[in-house]
């Protein structure tokens, strides 16, 4: 026998369905105030960092050099070792000491930890600031990284070892704040070379997500090697290279017609062929810097004059 619903029961349902709707409706009004005050955010902070790149001296010659003695070089000191070690383990197998590899490596990363916090960056330059906060957090978790497997390194093979690693979420974090403090640096660049030449060519390419073979011959070396940074970060390519190495190469393939022939129209599809096969090491660009870009307006950093 049915029982049918009273005045009182037919209130409180049409209460309980009331209240469902509101809070469902507060929930999403949080949740677009909370993207608008994110939106509001980061378009807050990228105006104060256009408007401090505009101020005269933001982007001195003399900061990117300091930038790099003080924070990029050192960070690539760690950079180098850490290439070198992981390919000793590489090549050595079973006859390496893979537990004192990684204590090397994080000892390595601390130190150089220890000696960039106590940089200092311009509040003028903002993209240095940023730079060298994510090269930081990088060296942290490239430390965490060694140290978490420091202890149990040497019983299994480094070949398990090595793809232990490359698949670690700290090491992968390490990538991404390393790549992302390095296409900073680059882009500090760009911005001093628009403070010294009236016109940087391709600069206003950059906001693009995808760049073709005709953009690409529009752009000065410095727009390119922020292309290329950009391309390693989005695809966390993390290599022993500068961009610039892998800059000369694109333009070499793109001018002997081998990216034609291989049907390879877009930057990015040249940039993933060359680090696939290796195609493209640290030092191709001081090889190849005066046939290139003699000409070009370069920063005085050590990286586009000596083989470091």
């Amino acid at each position: 026998m049915n029982k049918r619903l009273n005045r009182s029961d037919y209130f409180f349902s049409l209460t309980f369905v009331f209240l469902l709707v509101c809070v469902a409706g507060a929930f999403f009004f949080g949740v677009e105030i909370g993207q608008s005050r994110t939106v509001t955010k980061y378009e807050a902070m990228a105006a104060k960092q256009e408007e401090a790149s505009k101020k005269p001296g933001a982007y001195d010659q003399q900061h990117l050099v300091s930038f790099y003695h003080t924070i990029y070089a050192p960070y690539r000191e760690f950079s180098n070792r850490w290439f070198d070690k992981l390919k000793e383990l590489e090549l050595q197998g079973n006859t390496s000491d893979a537990a004192a590899a990684m204590k090397d490596l994080s000892k390595t990363a601390d130190d150089k930890y220890d000696a960039i916090s106590k940089a200092v960056t311009p509040e003028t330059s903002p993209l240095l600031g940023e730079a060298h906060q994510n090269l930081l957090k990088g060296l942290k978790l490239f430390s965490d990284t060694a140290k978490k497997y420091q202890s149990k390194a040497n019983s299994i093979h480094p070949s398990v070892l090595l793809t232990e690693i490359d698949k670690d979420a700290f090491f992968q974090g390490a990538k991404t704040f390393a790549l992302q403090g390095q296409q900073q640096y680059y882009n500090a660049i760009v911005k001093w070379n628009e403070s010294v030449e009236p016109q940087v060519q391709g600069s206003n390419l950059l906001g693009q997500s995808a760049f073709t073979l005709k953009d690409w011959s529009q752009m000065s070396l410095n727009v390119k090697n922020v292309v290329v940074a950009s391309i390693l970060l989005s695809e966390k390519r993390y290599l022993p290279l500068y961009p610039q190495d892998l800059t000369v190469r694109i333009d070499e393939m793109i001018t002997n017609g081998q990216a034609k022939k291989m049907n390879l129209n877009d930057i990015q599809a040249i940039a993933d062929l060359l680090s696939d096969t290796n195609a493209a090491r640290k030092g191709d660009f001081i090889a190849r810097k005066d046939k290139w870009y003699a000409e070009e307006t370069k920063p005085q950093l050590p990286f586009f004059y000596e083989n470091k």
